[in-house]
């Protein structure tokens, strides 16, 4: 963990950039899959998360918040994830935490040259 700079972290997932690497993209992980996302995918993730958050619930499910039957579409037109509403709700949290963290930072950092 020493050569990661943590930007955010939930139940389900992490944030995170590479320490030794210049990039715009910041590593996400949850479940056991990881993206490579930059703001703005962060965004559209956001967006296809709402999207998903409106589908219909099976009929007389007991088990709804558990069951991964919601179809989460990705920023990458060619993934999607199975996903339970309670991921759902973990997943969301851990993209708008990092997104907030991250503009914090750059509006602290752009604070400070000043």
């Amino acid at each position: 963990m020493e050569s990661i700079h943590k930007i955010y972290d939930n139940t389900i997932g992490i944030s995170f950039r590479w320490k030794d690497i210049k990039t715009n993209l910041t590593q996400i992980i949850f479940r056991d899959t990881g993206f490579h996302l930059s703001e703005e995918e962060m965004e559209v993730f956001i967006d296809k998360i709402a999207d998903a958050k409106v589908q219909k619930q099976c009929k007389g499910c007991n088990t709804s918040k558990e069951c991964r039957s919601v179809l989460l579409q990705t920023p990458s037109n060619k993934v999607s994830m199975a996903v339970s509403y309670e991921e759902l709700s973990q997943i969301e949290d851990l993209m708008r935490g990092t997104l907030f963290q991250i503009r914090m930072n750059n509006y602290l950092n752009d604070l400070c040259k000043n």
